[in-house]
């Protein structure tokens, strides 16, 4: 770990995680808004749209169609990053992660209190009845996957026009306000309501590990430009 890093979190008794997209790269799994991103691809329509609920409603086969090619890396494993940040929570540090990834790393990795404020891919379940399924009910089926009750069996994430859990919101909202030191990572801190919730932190310290500036640099005591395993790890 960077020495100026591993000194202030040795100086912290409770600190809060806040990562994006960024985080998962190192692990093969490609972000949103930079060059290569899902987003810098030409689809039949904007991924915006395909990922967002009126989408989800009106074309959803073709959402799916897109989901399980673009949005399931299922074979991608925890990196530095993730596995720097579960051995900080087993030592007492870090008290949580706040993740807008749905991807499930930080849980492989063996961290334990993980906020998913956009849901995550392994979580299923049906619109009409509320069971929940498996990954494999989507990954083993085609078209538009269903449950025996007939109703359409969705991913448990947050599409575009959709609310964010308020549980999540809560839980995150409050290990903001008692944490001691703010590490953010992987975000471009663009995407909302999501990144306002870094305006709850009241600390003195933010560390922020990001390849390109963000909304944070000027609040930050610590700013670096690199991969996030290479400073976590």
């Amino acid at each position: 770990m960077e020495p100026k890093l591993k000194n202030l979190i040795e100086k912290s008794k409770n600190i809060v995680f806040f990562g994006g997209a960024g985080v998962s790269t190192e692990s093969g799994i490609p972000d949103f808004r930079s060059e290569g991103g899902i987003y810098s691809r030409v689809y039949e329509y904007p991924p915006e749209v395909i990922l967002s609920h009126t989408f989800f409603c009106s074309k959803t086969e073709d959402f799916f169609s897109f989901y399980r090619e673009r949005m399931l890396f299922l074979d991608a494993q925890p990196n530095k990053a993730h596995y720097a940040l579960a051995e900080l929570e087993k030592a007492g540090k870090l008290k949580a992660v706040i993740t807008q990834n749905i991807d499930n790393l930080h849980q492989k990795a063996g961290s334990k209190t993980v906020f998913e404020l956009h849901g995550n891919v392994y979580r299923n379940y049906c619109t009409l009845c509320n069971k929940f399924f498996p990954i494999g009910a989507i990954t083993a089926t085609t078209g538009v996957p269903h449950c025996d009750c007939g109703g359409i069996i969705k991913p448990d994430v947050v599409l575009y026009e959709e609310q964010l859990d308020d549980r999540t919101l809560y839980c995150s909202v409050e290990a903001l306000r008692r944490a001691d030191l703010l590490i953010i990572g992987g975000t471009s801190l663009k995407v909302y309501p999501a990144a306002g919730l870094i305006d709850y932190y009241g600390g003195d310290n933010i560390v922020e590990i990001n390849k390109t500036p963000t909304a944070a640099d000027s609040r930050a005591t610590l700013i670096y430009n690199s991969p996030i395993g290479e400073i976590l790890g």
